[in-house]
């Protein structure tokens, strides 16, 4: 069987090499991967990169996505080769929402009293804002289960977030027609559990709750954040066995799963 490639997207103050566990758990099981490295200049130009790189992949992909990529994979997720979505301690947020407007509705983390701002230069001369998480709090916020010498690395190679992030718009939700899958991290002091929950039961994503991880989880926990891209991998490419088998044409047409419990659907507003 031919598996999907799983094209793994990491989110801010962090790059792609810490998904470097859950790459070797998915090459031991034969499964293609590539994690492309996140501008983190903003929604509309980040996503747009990441619709350049699907393009660009052979057959089709299932999106992972972790923190603000989740954000990323809702926009570009409607690319026709993608067949499956995957959040991993993401923002999961709906058409014409931006991150601070799904933020509005719950209590903000640690994370926001932790920033620290920063300016850079735009073409013409002009700047703009971009931000990191204060040194010192970063093990805290960001990687409360990951070893101490660890986490202090990640820490001095953070990169940052355009400020710009935050108040873009999603241009679409990919959800809405492709199936999801969600890891929430119980612990997460960046991206509260509960706005991961919410996004998630919208989505009508397959839920798995990690209750002690941190927003980390995809280095802290490889393992299981492969099962649960394996998971989607299984799936999808049960989907296009079963269609080739009809001589369907890909990519096959796919539908979300069936809501879980507490699922709020299509809703467009937020808590």
């Amino acid at each position: 069987m031919t598996h999907p490639t799983v094209v793994l997207v990491h989110g801010a103050f962090a790059d792609a090499t810490g998904w470097i566990g859950v790459i070797a758990e998915l090459r031991s099981r034969g499964i293609p991967v590539i994690a492309p490295s996140n501008p983190l200049r903003g929604l509309t130009a980040d996503a747009a990169y990441l619709t350049s790189v699907l393009a660009q992949v052979d057959g089709p992909a299932v999106l992972v996505g972790h923190a603000y990529g989740g954000a990323l994979i809702t926009v570009a997720g409607t690319a026709e080769n993608v067949v499956a979505l995957v959040y991993v301690a993401a923002y999961v947020p709906h058409e014409g929402e931006s991150l601070r407007r799904l933020q509005a509705g719950f209590p903000e983390s640690p994370l926001t009293d932790n920033l620290k701002e920063w300016t850079y230069q735009l073409p013409g001369g002009a700047s703009a804002v971009e931000v990191t998480i204060e040194v010192t709090a970063f093990p805290s916020v960001f990687a409360a289960d990951v070893p101490e010498d660890v986490a202090g690395v990640l820490a001095t190679s953070q990169r940052p977030l355009a400020t710009a992030a935050f108040t873009e718009t999603a241009s679409a939700a990919a959800w809405r027609s492709k199936p999801s899958w969600a890891l929430v991290a119980g612990a997460d002091r960046t991206i509260g559990p509960e706005v991961q929950r919410f996004g998630a039961a919208r989505a009508g994503a397959v839920v798995v709750e990690l209750p002690d991880a941190s927003h980390a989880v995809f280095l802290s926990e490889p393992t299981r954040v492969a099962d649960l891209i394996r998971d989607a991998v299984a799936t999808s490419s049960n989907a296009a066995s079963t269609a080739s088998g009809k001589g369907a044409a890909w990519p096959p047409a796919t539908s979300p799963p069936s809501p879980s419990p507490g699922s709020t659907g299509d809703r467009q507003d937020t808590p």
